[in-house]
């Protein structure tokens, strides 16, 4: 199991740059993340097989 709280943080301090995460780790991730108050500066980009690629925004998205 994924730490994802912990990596959410890294991303949104630039320890890291982006989260990489596969159609199988998505909700697992997906319940953390909405119980985050900047929620809406995280962006999941999908790419192909369902992978997915999670950036934080400086700004919120609408």
């Amino acid at each position: 199991m994924n730490d994802y709280k912990n990596k959410l943080e890294e991303l949104k301090n630039g320890t890291i740059q982006e989260i990489r995460v596969d159609k199988h780790e998505f909700y697992e991730l997906r319940e953390e993340l909405v119980k985050r108050e900047d929620f809406k500066h995280f962006r999941g980009i999908a790419h192909q097989n369902g992978n997915i690629v999670y950036v934080y925004l400086k700004e919120a998205r609408s």
